[in-house]
Parts: structure tokens; C-alpha cells; sequence
């Protein structure tokens, strides 16, 4: 067991850095698998040290994410663009996660670190929110918490297995780390992959905010449809005369009148993701001529154009009949 106890050594000398900054990156937004890491230094650390690795995660976290929380604070919406790029899972995810936060509210801080695609969102949302920063806080802190310390307990429950495991690696020599390197490199490739496939999957005719400005003025009007959550359309209005864009309670009779009618869509992902799935779907189920508005309602409002704001419910919060 004498590698055993060489892995043991170098956890003790280096483990807190370790921690520390595998944390900050994966907090920081880069797809580092944050988790497993907590979990083997958990394993592999003395139990007087433990303590010192749940403070190095729950400050690497507050670090990472009072930087998130300042850039949604500052840049407001524009801060979920960035993060649509950054991220490599689809961009359909950022928006379903932005939902998400609006429905739960702040609370989500408890629990977000647990859902790595939704744990950065949720603090920079915090942000854009306008939460108070003693607030954003202390839940953060207390999400941050549970997060690592539920990770170093599962590392101290399953020590012996995990060590087994190292051992064996650490026996395997350079081919045992280059096979565990090959491993996270192909689960960093596939991610980047599906959503490479994603994006192609999305590339179709776009129509840019001046041209649905000139078919609004002159004519024919298209049908405009708003696919975004309806608390995201009550927070931040809609393109006038816009209609929520609900595809199971679309009218059937609606769909054969819309046969010959050009159909505009819009939602707020960089990529227009969102609107590009829901044309697909759209077409499926009999529509003709579907085209997402280029850059989503970001673009209509970069452009100058106006907003309607919605105070209840109207025509943008029932299905288009």
C-alpha cells in the first residue's frame, strides 16, 4: 500500500489548494467536475483536516459566484448571454434554469450547487434580480455548505472503496493517470460535442429585426410568437403584438388557417435556440414559412424598437387561437 500512502501525502500537502481551486473554476464557469474532487480529497484527507477543506470550497464558492453576482448586478440581462456562450450544454438549458430561478427565487441559492448547470446561473440571476447582497450571502454561504460538506461526508463514508480505486491507478503508474485524463478529456469533448450538434441542428432562415419592422409597417403582417416563460414576458414586455406560443394548446383549426402565413419567433438565447426548436416543431404539426428573429427580442431592444409591457394576463399569455 506504499502508493496508497504516497496519494495520502500528497492530498495533505496539497489538498486545501487543490480544492480550493478546482472550486473557483468550476464556480467561475468552466466544466471542471467540481464534486468528485470534493469527494477523494474527502476520502483521502485526515479527519482534523476536513474542516479546513469545507472552509477552502465555501470560499473558493462565494469568491466565484460574488463575481457572478456583481456581473449580474452590473450588466443586468446581458450577464445570461455570456453565460449561454460559455456554457457548453445547450442554450435551451440557461433559459429553462432562468425560469427556474424565477419560480423558486432565492431560495434556489440552497440548492443550485447541486445542479452544475444551474449553480452559476443562479447566482448571476441574483444579480440581474436586483437581491440584496447580505441576503445573496447567506444563502449563498449556506448553499455553498451543504453543497462541499455533502461531499467530503460522502468521501469520509466511502473512503475505503475510493482508496481501492486510487490505489489501483496509482499501481497503473503513468498509463492509470493517462487513462484517468483520457476519461475526463472525452467527457469535456462530448459535452462540447452535443452541443456543436446542437447549434447545427438550429441553422435556418433567420429574419433580422429590420425586416420584421418593414413587414409590421407595410404589410402582410406575420403572426409573432413569443416562446419565452410568462414570467420572463410579465418582467421584461414583449414585441407588440406578439402572442405566447404554446404548442399543446394551439387551436388545429388555427394551424390550417396559418398554413400560407408567415410566422415569426422570438426568444432571448444568443443562438436563438429556443425559437429555433419550438419552428421545428411548428412545422411538424403543419405550419408553413417559420422564421426565428435573429438575436431574439435582445436585438429588438439594441435596435431601439418598443416594448409592450403586460401587467396581467392578455393576448401574449393565452395560447395564439
Amino acid at each position: 500500500m506504499r502508493t496508497m500512502q504516497q496519494i495520502a501525502s500528497e492530498i495533505e500537502r496539497y489538498g486545501l489548494l487543490v480544492v480550493f481551486v478546482n472550486v473557483l473554476l468550476a464556480e467561475g464557469g468552466i466544466p471542471l467536475p467540481s464534486f468528485p474532487i470534493l469527494v477523494v480529497a474527502g476520502a483521502l484527507t485526515a479527519s482534523y483536516q476536513r474542516i479546513g477543506l469545507i472552509a477552502a470550497g465555501v470560499s473558493a464558492c462565494l469568491l466565484a459566484d460574488l463575481a457572478w453576482y456583481w456581473c449580474g448586478k452590473r450588466y443586468g440581462g446581458r450577464v445570461l448571454g455570456w453565460l449561454c456562450k460559455l456554457s457548453i450544454s445547450p442554450d435551451r438549458c440557461v433559459r429553462q434554469n432562468e425560469t427556474m430561478f424565477l419560480r423558486v427565487g432565492k431560495s434556489s441559492l440552497l440548492f443550485a450547487k447541486f445542479f452544475p448547470a444551474f449553480s452559476t446561473l443562479s447566482v448571476a440571476m441574483a444579480g440581474v434580480a436586483g437581491m440584496r447582497l447580505r441576503a445573496f450571502l447567506l444563502l449563498d454561504a449556506v448553499g455553498a455548505f451543504l453543497f462541499v460538506t455533502v461531499a467530503i461526508l460522502l468521501g469520509w463514508m466511502f473512503q475505503d472503496s475510493i482508496a481501492g480505486i486510487l490505489d489501483a491507478v496509482a499501481r497503473a503508474g503513468k498509463w492509470g493517470l493517462l487513462a484517468v485524463l483520457a476519461l475526463l478529456c472525452l467527457y469535456l469533448m462530448a459535452r462540447w460535442w452535443r452541443r456543436q450538434l446542437f447549434i447545427r441542428q438550429l441553422r435556418m432562415d433567420r429574419i433580422t429585426v429590420a425586416e420584421l419592422r418593414r413587414l409590421i409597417d407595410d404589410g402582410p403582417t406575420p403572426l409573432i410568437l413569443d416562446v419565452r416563460p410568462k414570467e420572463i414576458r410579465l418582467r421584461d414586455g414583449i414585441i407588440p403584438g406578439a402572442m405566447a406560443a404554446h404548442l399543446k394548446e394551439l387551436d388545429p383549426m388555427a394551424i390550417v388557417s396559418w398554413r400560407y402565413r408567415e410566422v415569426v419567433l422570438y426568444c432571448a438565447c444568443p443562438n436563438e435556440a429556443s425559437a429555433a426548436v419550438t419552428a421545428k416543431r411548428l412545422k411538424q404539426v403543419g405550419f408553413g414559412r417559420i422564421r426565428p428573429l435573429l438575436g431574439g427580442i435582445d436585438a429588438w431592444v439594441r435596435a431601439g424598437q418598443p416594448l409592450e409591457r403586460l401587467a396581467s394576463t392578455t393576448n401574449a399569455d393565452r395560447p395564439a387561437m
